[in-house]
Formats: structure tokens, sequence, C-alpha cells
């Protein structure tokens, strides 16, 4: 009996909800396997740091990018071939002149221990690996940003597509997220702290995914929990928007950005910020200009009665002739004569009652 009560959806919902499944599970599988490969490289440089620092304790402390690092371990493989010659070679590797003269006077003077052939081959090997790892990344990269600009394309102008694709992937989906209110996505990715909180009766967390925004990062540390809660006003606008519009844009997604940034010049200098209404008008008003506004069906009756009042007066000014108006004019002159007599029939038929009954 409690399996016969519960209904299932129609058929038509049903594929809808799965379509949109599978549109948002491209997007979140992606962004879930950047994280882990994000975190695989973390922990790849850091053994390869380990182990080429017994040779060349000095390049890790010149050389702080993992990136570069790894381009240079590839490159140079063993300290002792390091010569004023490679100087290009390690210009291509590192970008910068300065840093590579560094390097160059760094392996003249080191006092890392010498390398057997062994290992100089087994780490030239998995540099190669971390490199083809980073190549990976890049385009997955690439596909995330291509993905998150069709779906979210607001979101992504707003946030980026890493925090975006994380807030997506965290509320299920982007109606979901869209059903979100703003306290609720300020505070997405610190459940545990929030709830640890509430428990112990202290102070709740203040962001969660957000933090890892720039907008966070250039705040003052009096001013992230003001920037963050405007931060999260502003992604649920932007969600909302992506989810529901017919023609999706990024000009809702750049203004709200410029109010973001707005925001914290008035809590550093105090400037003066713009009206959320303001700037949404002239979004609007961009939109109608360049016929990508579509008008909702009451907007388009009155548009269309608008119209027809305009047609009716245009056509009795100018193109109507004498004869026409004259008769208009003797049919409520008419209409009028007719309305006053209605009005006056009943007050004689009470005054001749009135008569005979005296």
């Amino acid at each position: 009996f409690f399996f016969l009560m519960i209904r299932r959806p129609p058929r038509s919902t049903q594929s809808r909800s799965s379509a949109a499944s599978d549109v948002y599970k491209r997007q979140i599988q992606s962004s879930a396997l950047l994280e882990i490969v994000d975190k695989n490289l973390n922990t790849f440089c850091m053994r390869v740091k380990e182990w080429f620092s017994w040779h060349f304790p000095e390049l890790t402390k010149i050389v702080s990018d993992n990136y570069t690092l790894i381009r240079i371990i590839n490159l140079v493989q063993n300290r002792e071939n390091l010569s004023d010659e490679m100087i290009d070679q390690l210009d291509e590797a590192t970008g910068d002149r300065d840093l590579s003269q560094q390097v160059l006077d760094a392996a003249k003077m080191s006092m890392g221990q010498e390398l057997s052939d062994v290992d100089t081959a087994s780490i030239h090997d998995f540099s190669i690996k971390i490199l083809s790892q980073y190549k990976y990344r890049e385009e997955l990269h690439e596909y995330l940003k291509d993905r998150m600009t069709n779906v979210a394309p607001n979101l992504t102008s707003l946030v980026g597509e890493n925090v975006g694709s994380r807030l997506i992937s965290k509320a299920g989906s982007l109606t979901n997220l869209a059903k979100f209110p703003a306290s609720t996505i300020q505070i997405l990715g610190a459940e545990k702290a929030l709830f640890r909180a509430l428990k112990t009766r202290g102070n709740t967390p203040k962001y969660g995914l957000l933090y890892n925004s720039s907008f966070i990062t250039k705040a003052g540390p009096k001013d992230k929990g003001k920037i963050s809660r405007c931060l999260a006003n502003k992604c649920a606008i932007a969600a909302r928007l992506d989810n529901f519009l017919i023609l999706p844009t990024t000009k809702f997604g750049d203004k709200l950005k410029g109010q973001v940034e707005e925001r914290l010049k008035f809590l550093a200098t105090g400037e003066e910020m713009n009206k959320n209404e303001d700037i949404m008008k002239e979004v609007m008003d961009e939109l109608k200009q360049e016929n990508l506004y579509t008008y909702s069906q009451p907007e388009l009756k009155t548009k269309k009665k608008k119209k027809k009042s305009s047609k009716a007066a245009a056509t009795e000014e100018d193109g109507a002739p004498e004869d026409q108006l004259l008769k208009k004019k003797k049919k409520k002159a008419v209409q009028a004569d007719e309305e006053e007599a209605e009005v006056e029939e009943p007050v004689k038929k009470k005054k001749k009652k009135t008569a005979v009954e005296a």
C-alpha cells in the first residue's frame, strides 16, 4: 500500500530531468577530475623536489614555481651538465634571464651529493610524465571553461570557471543552485564547520567554496565576511539568470562583477556605489538595442495595444476624411441623447403614479 501511494512523475518531466542531469554530469565530472589532477601534480612535484634536492639543494630555494622547476630538472638532468652555453635553453624554461643566471651561479657552488646514472634516468623519466600531466591539465581546463561558458556564462564571468563548477557540483545542478538562497551559497563547502559551530555554540563560518575566489583574497581581514556575503548575493542572481534566461549572455555577470569591485572600493576608501536597479536597467537597454531581449506575454499584449491605439490616432488625424469625422460626432451625440432619455424616463413614471394617488 505504501508503494502504491508513491506517484511517479510523468515521462516528459523524467526525460527533461535526465537530459539536464546529463548536461551537468560532464561538467561535474570534469571539475572533480581537475581537482584530482591538481592534487596528484602537487604530490609528484614534492617527490621530485625531495629527490633532486639531495643533488642540487639550492635549486628549490631559487625556483618556487613547480612547473618551472620540473622544466629545469627535465632540461638539466644533472648539475654537472649546466654551463654558460645553456643560458638560452634555461631562458626558455624559466622565462627570466636573471633567474637562469642565478641557477647557473648556484650550480657552480653547489654542496649537493652526486647522483648515479640510475637515479638521473628515473628522475628524467618522472619529470617527462609530470610535464605530460601538466599538458593534460591545460586541455581539461580549456574543456571545463568551454562547458561553463555554455552552461552558466554569468556565473563564470563573476566567479570564474573553477569556483563556479565547484558550486554547481556541490549543489548537484544549476537548477538546484538557482533555488538556494544567498546564505546557503555563502556556506557551501563548509558544512562540517557549520555543524561544529552549532554544536559548540561558537562562531559560524563566513565562507565555504567562495574563499577560493579572487575577491575574498583581495579584501582585508575585517572585510572578508562582508565581501563573501555580497559575492554570495551576486552568485545567487547570476545562477538564476543562467537557469531561466532564454538567450544567455555574459553582460549581467560582467556588471555584477563590477558591483563587487565597487563594494571592495567602498569598504577600502568609502566611494559611492551605483544602485542595482540602475545597473540592471542599463543591461536591459543594451539587450533591447542588440535584439537579444525576449518579451514576456503580458509585455507583448501591452505592446500590441499601444501599437493599435497609436495607429488609430494617426489615421484619425491624417487619413480620415471630414465626412467620416462628422458621422462619428453625430453618432456620439445620438448616444448621449439616448442615455439622457433612459435616465429621465423612470422619474416621469414616478410622478404620474403620485398624481393618480392624490
